[in-house]
């Protein structure tokens, strides 16, 4: 299951991973963000212990949404050694996002 990630855990869980990250901001009233939320979780059990799968909620983390700008959702950041290497805004096909991943571990 992809993890919670909130203002407090961001540090810990995306910005000190050994591991890609993959970040998807969402919110409850997005639409797309509920298109995009099933394949996120799946991506969370297929890249189970090879990267880090976590979704923000913009309402209940204003911090780091404004921290990397976030204007539009959802948005999928890729990150690797504590930065952004790669994003996707808008809902896309698992494809997308899962050679998105992929590539960064490489």
């Amino acid at each position: 299951m992809a993890l919670e990630i909130t203002d407090a855990n961001f540090e810990e869980l995306v910005l000190k991973s050994d591991k890609p990250v993959l970040v998807d901001f969402w919110a409850e009233w997005c639409g797309p963000c509920r298109m995009v939320g099933p394949v996120v979780e799946e991506l969370a059990k297929e890249y189970d212990g090879k990267a880090v799968v976590g979704k923000v909620n913009v309402d209940h983390n204003p911090e780091i949404s404004m921290k990397f700008g976030i204007r539009n959702i959802p948005a999928l950041l890729f990150f690797k050694n504590g930065e952004i290497v790669d994003k996707q805004i808008g809902a896309v096909p698992k494809s997308v996002l899962a050679e998105k991943l992929s590539k960064q571990m490489a």
